[in-house]
C-alpha cells in the first residue's frame, strides 16, 4: 500500500509567523512605552531585564535575548523544529522592537495608567503569539514547556505564577512597594486579556425549568427565540415524583425571553438560572 505524503500547510505557517511578529510588536509597545519607563514589570524575563536596564544600562532587548538562550536550547529539543523557529522569530523580533521603541517618547508617566494599559496591550500581544502556536521566550515559553507535561493547566495561570516571583524581585531591587502593587495589577490584567482572546467574551446562561407543561414551554422557546431545549429526567425528593427538567443555554439577551415564556405558560414553574463558563455548538461558539 502506497502512503500519500501529506502536503505541508505553508499558508498556515505564514499566518503564524505574521501573528508572531504582530504579537511581538504589540508586546514591545506595551513594555517600552508604558511599563519600562515607569519601572513596572510584566514579569518573566522582561522583569529581570528591567532590573538590568536600570542597574547596568543594558538595552532591555539584549538582556531578554541572552536570558532566553537556555530556554530555547531546551524547547528546541522538546517541542519540535517549527515551534523552535517561530519562537526564535518571536523572541528576536520582540527584543529588536523593544530596543527600537525605547527611543520613542513614553505614553504616560502615571504608573496607574501605565499598569492598566500596559497590562491590556501586553496581554493582547501575548495572546496573539500563543494563538499562533509560538512564543517570545520567558514566561510564555516556560508555560508551553509546562503544558507539554501538564496539558490541563491554563497558560495564563502558569505565566502569572512565574511573573509574581519576578515582580517580587523588582520590588526588592527598586525598594518600592508601589512597583510591586502596580505590576501585580498589570499582570492580572494580562492574564484576563489572554483568557478573553482565547475563550472570548461570552455572556451565556444556563436555564433549568421545572414545570408540568414542559412540552409546551420547550415548543414556544424554539418557536419564539430559536433556542433548543433538552429534557432531563429528574425526581423531586420532597414529593417523591418523577419530573422532567428542561435545560436551555441562552445568551444574555434571551434570558428574560425564556423566563417570560415559562412564566406565561406556567406561572408556577420553577426556574434556575446559572452562569455558563463556555458553550460550544450550534447557535453558540464554534471550535
Amino acid at each position: 500500500m502506497i502512503k500519500i505524503k501529506e502536503k505541508f500547510d505553508y499558508i498556515k505557517l505564514f499566518k503564524e509567523i505574521l501573528g508572531t511578529l504582530l504579537g511581538a510588536f504589540i508586546m514591545a509597545a506595551g513594555t517600552s512605552l508604558l511599563l519600562l519607563p515607569n519601572q513596572l514589570s510584566s514579569g518573566g524575563i522582561a522583569g529581570l531585564a528591567t532590573i538590568f536596564y536600570y542597574l547596568f544600562n543594558i538595552p532591555m532587548g539584549t538582556t531578554i535575548l541572552a536570558f532566553n538562550i537556555p530556554l530555547f536550547a531546551f524547547a528546541g529539543i522538546k517541542m519540535g523544529k517549527l515551534f523552535f523557529i517561530k519562537s526564535m522569530i518571536g523572541t528576536i523580533s520582540f527584543s529588536i522592537f523593544i530596543d527600537i521603541l525605547d527611543k520613542f517618547p513614553v505614553l504616560t508617566e502615571d504608573r496607574f495608567l501605565a499598569c492598566i494599559y500596559g497590562g491590556v496591550i501586553i496581554g493582547l500581544g501575548t495572546a496573539i503569539i500563543l494563538k499562533a502556536n509560538s512564543s517570545t521566550g520567558g514566561s510564555d515559553l516556560i508555560s508551553y514547556i509546562t503544558r507539554l507535561y501538564k496539558p490541563n493547566l491554563r497558560s495564563s495561570n502558569i505565566i502569572i505564577l512565574i511573573d509574581v516571583f519576578i515582580v517580587t524581585l523588582n520590588m526588592i531591587f527598586f525598594k518600592e512597594i508601589e512597583i510591586g502593587l502596580y505590576s501585580a495589577i498589570a499582570i492580572y490584567i494580562m492574564g484576563k486579556i489572554i483568557d478573553i482572546v482565547f475563550e472570548g467574551v461570552y455572556f451565556t446562561k444556563l436555564i433549568f425549568i421545572v414545570s408540568e407543561k414542559n412540552e409546551k414551554i420547550a415548543a414556544n422557546i424554539g418557536k419564539s427565540i430559536g433556542r433548543g431545549t433538552t429534557g432531563l429526567y429528574g425526581k423531586g425528593m420532597y414529593t417523591n415524583k418523577e419530573k422532567m427538567v428542561l435545560m436551555c443555554a441562552a445568551s444574555r439577551g434571551d434570558v428574560a425571553k425564556v423566563k417570560n415564556i415559562a412564566r406565561e405558560i406556567d406561572p408556577k414553574s420553577f426556574i434556575i438560572i446559572t452562569n455558563s463558563r463556555e458553550v460550544v455548538g450550534l447557535g453558540f461558539k464554534r471550535d
